[in-house]
This record gives structure tokens, sequence and C-alpha cells, in this order.
């Protein structure tokens, strides 16, 4: 029997088979909103390279498999994969290879057999040590440009807390040590590790730190931008650009950005915008920002359930729009704080890590004010909350003072 003939003349069905697998296997869950081409990506190429190993009569494909299993970790870096998971994309690819082969292996001699199992084995094996290779090089490079980034925010805060006479400074550096020194330990141990045992058959604990560096910075950054944002605006420094604007269209790139968040919790999302007025007067920017950081809380505190956003024109030139979910909700006692700057409801309301900054409604705060516009909450703790927010049609004012 010529096993490469036949692993080339069944590839598409292992190909197929494998995706069907991946989708239906409980512990990969980053390939939930992933298409067909994305997660199929260069698995064809890897078969494509077993095949030629398994012939007898050709040179071994080392390059295409090299290049196949480095660009697969790369893109699943991007995609937000684990590197368990990765590894078990490629152990359900070894075992859809086998089974697809099992019939005719059972009818070949044992040295025949073993021949078989050990080249795809070895094949599969180095596939996924460069895989995770790349995998890697991916993350650290993320990290570094999240450590250029935090660098470069961290100077604006210093030159906007200057002008700044709130306590916010002491605050905020009291907010970024924690983060902060985990960022440092983390990387520290990685770059020990990495001096220490460079071989790749240790790379698990080490991509676990990465990981690890990469989530405090990530926090550590939003909360920066977060932070300068507030004392932007404490010092007068943001101004209103007041353009013609259609809401269904700010609300519709807002649901763009934040549909891979969404997808990941299985929320259902609706929206009804048939009486939002057609055309209003305010700053797009700063209004999407307001429904992004209202729509990222709603989502963040919802484990299971829905989000509807809902917006209407009002009497006397106004109009509203509102978001609704159906998460932990809010305390009647945390409703009136909710607002001020790292202000967080309590964890022990809820069973999960919100990762939450506790500036996101304290900015909306802020620019529901400038747009001219007040906000209202309505919430029941295990219910859900609704944030409303009330505009003009046309706003005429711009931030000149602080």
């Amino acid at each position: 029997m010529n096993f490469s003939q036949l692993l080339a003349a069944r590839a598409d069905t292992i190909v197929e088979q494998w995706i069907k697998a991946v989708r239906q296997d409980r512990h990969m869950k980053t390939d939930d909103t992933l298409s067909f081409k994305a997660i199929r990506d260069h698995i064809p190429h890897v078969l494509q390279a077993i095949v030629t190993i398994l012939s007898k009569t050709q040179k071994d494909d080392v390059q295409t498999l090299a290049a196949a299993s480095l660009e697969h970790g790369v893109l699943r870096a991007e995609q937000g994969f684990d590197p368990t998971e990765i590894a078990r994309e490629y152990s359900l690819l070894r075992s859809t290879i086998f089974s697809n082969l099992e019939i005719e292996l059972m009818s070949e001699s044992p040295v025949e057999v073993y021949r078989v199992f050990r080249l795809i084995d070895l094949v599969v094996d180095e596939a996924i040590a460069l895989s995770f290779k790349s995998y890697v090089e991916e993350r650290l490079k993320e990290l570094e440009k999240l450590q250029r980034q935090v660098i470069l925010a961290e100077q604006e805060i210093n030159r906007l807390a200057q002008t700044s006479q709130d306590t916010l400074s002491q605050q905020l550096a009291d907010k970024l040590r924690t983060p902060l020194s985990s960022v440092i330990g983390h990387t520290e141990l990685f770059l020990r590790h990495q001096r220490q045992s460079p071989e790749i058959s240790g790379i698990s604990p080490r991509i676990e730190h990465i990981e690890r560096a990469l989530r405090n910075s990530r926090h550590l950054l939003r909360l920066i931008n977060d932070t300068t944002e507030l004392l932007r605006y404490d010092a007068g420094q943001l101004r209103l650009h007041p353009l013609p604007t259609n809401v269904s269209s700010v609300i519709q790139r807002t649901l763009q950005v934040m549909e891979t968040a969404i997808a990941a919790k299985g929320l259902r999302v609706t929206v009804d915008c048939e009486l939002a007025p057609s055309l209003i007067v305010t700053d797009p920017l700063r209004l999407q920002q307001i429904i992004t950081n209202l729509l990222s809380n709603a989502v963040r505190y919802t484990e299971s359930g829905s989000v509807n956003i809902r917006c209407q024109e009002q009497p006397d030139h106004r109009w509203f729009i509102s978001i609704q979910d159906t998460g932990v909700g809010i305390t009647p006692d945390d409703q009136t704080r909710i607002f001020d700057p790292f202000f967080r409801v309590d964890s022990r309301d809820y069973s999960f890590e919100s990762n939450s900054t506790g500036l996101g409604l304290a900015i909306v705060l802020r620019l529901v004010k400038m747009l001219e516009g007040e906000i209202e909450v309505i919430s029941e703790l295990g219910v859900g909350s609704t944030f409303t927010v009330h505009f003009p049609i046309t706003i005429h004012s711009r931030r000149d003072d602080p």
C-alpha cells in the first residue's frame, strides 16, 4: 500500500473532518468565532509535508512543513489562541489522520505500520514545535509593542498631571503599581528562563509567563489611556467637533468593534432604532466613545442572556439612547458611586473576573456633559442594568474650559 498516495487522495476529507472535530471539541474555545477558512489555516500544507515524507521516492518536504508551521503559530497568536489550544489542534489532526488510514494499516506488515506511525508522529511533533516557536515570538513582539505604548502614555500622563490639581494622580500611582510590578516580574522571569534553557522542550511554562505579562500590560495600558482621557477633560484640553451624524451608523460601527467580545460570550444583541432621529449634530467620535464604554460594560458584566440597544427621538428637539443588559446588576448604594473615578462594584457580587479599570463610566459621565446630555441608570442586582442617555438633537457648546 502506498500510504503517501492514499494520504494525498484523502487530504481534503481529513481537513474537513479535522475542522469538524476542532469545532466540536469542548476544550477549543477560541475557534467559536472563526470561519472555516480561518481554522483551516496552513493545515493542508502540513498534510502535504507528511505526504512527501511518507513517499519512498521523494525527498522530505521539510521546507514546506517549516513554513506552514511557523505561519500557523503566528496566525494563532493573532487570533488569540492559547498554547494548549494549538497543541490540541495538532492532537486532533494526528488522530484524524490515523482514523482515515486505520483500515489500510491493519492489512500491512508490522514493519510498514511502524514506519508510517513513526514518520507521521515525527512530522506532527515537529509542526507543534515550530508553531510554538513562532507563537512565542509573536507574543513577545506584542508585549514589546504594548510596553512601548505604556511608556509613551505614561509620559503623556506626567505632562497632563502637571496641569491638574486633582488627587487623581495619586490614585493613578496606586492603581498602576500592582499591574506594572506584575508585568516587570513575569517579563524578567521569562528572560531568565530564556537564558538558562533555550531548548524548545521547556517552552510551555515560559508561554504562560508571556501570557500573564501580556494580560497585565493590556490592563495597564487601558488604565493609562482611560486616566489620560480624564486628565485631558479636567485640564480643559478636550475639544468638540460637531458634525451632522447618523446615529444608526455610529451604533453599527460600535457593534463591529465589539463583535468578537460579544460572540465570545454568546450574547444576543438587539438594536431598535426605527424611531431614532435621521440626523443629529454632535461630535461623532465622542458619541461613539460613550456608546462603546456603555456597551463594553454591558458585555463585561453579562455572562449570558442579551443586550438591547434602543434609540428614539423625543419632544423638544431631544433624543435618547439606552443600553439594557441581563447582567449582574448594581446595588442601590453602588449606583450613587459608579460614576466616580476608580470605583468598581464589589467583586463578590459576581463570580467572574471583570478586568475593569473603574474609569469607563467616569469617562462616560464627562463626555455626556460635554455633549449637553444627561445620563440615568436603572438596575437591580441579579436582574440587569439599563443606562439611558438623553441628548439634544443639535449641540451648540464647545469644550473650552475645564
